[in-house]
């Protein structure tokens, strides 16, 4: 394995991933699961808000308005999951230890089979709807398209968040 000297990014990263200001967040796994339901539920929302602008006809500013405010608290759903993964998808591979590195991996596969999964549904639903209507649904697909794009993008954050492992506790007693 080559080691591959960390850069001036890599530090700043580092330093950024592992602050641990907000672990009230994300301290429990139970606190994990809901930030990750949070952020997957403010992802649907903001997703449902691009589509209907998309579909809606006239030019309604209200959902555009909406999307905005709601990317804030999408923001801070999303550094406190890479917090609590202490940054395992964000950082460089040469910016992990090997157990990282492996953590890494077996995030990224559980993903990958949760996204076939959602793209083997994705596809079912819209041959069926397409065919219960006796043709495609064109107007549907470039949102639904777009939702899929999205939760793939998301999908190894969220699994990530969900597998994150508890901090072991800090033993204040000295030692013996």
């Amino acid at each position: 394995m080559t080691t591959t000297p960390l850069t001036r990014y890599d530090h700043g990263m580092l330093r950024l991933m592992n602050d641990r200001r907000g672990r009230p967040l994300y301290a429990t796994a139970a606190r994990r699961r809901l930030v990750v339901a949070a952020h997957l539920l403010l992802t649907a929302a903001i997703g449902g808000l691009m589509a209907s602008s998309y579909l809606a006809e006239g030019e309604p500013i209200w959902p555009l308005v909406v999307m905005v405010v709601l990317l804030l608290p999408w923001a801070v759903a999303t550094g406190a999951i890479n917090a609590a993964t202490r940054g395992l998808l964000e950082l460089r591979e040469r910016a992990l230890d090997e157990r990282q590195s492996a953590e890494r991996t077996r995030v990224q596969a559980r993903a990958h089979r949760a996204m076939t999964l959602l793209l083997a549904a994705t596809t079912a639903i819209l041959l069926t709807v397409g065919a219960a209507d006796g043709n495609a649904p064109t107007a549907y697909a470039a949102p639904v398209l777009i939702a899929v794009l999205v939760a793939h993008w998301l999908m190894p954050l969220w699994v990530a968040g969900l597998m994150a492992q508890d901090e072991p506790a800090e033993d204040d007693s000295p030692a013996a």
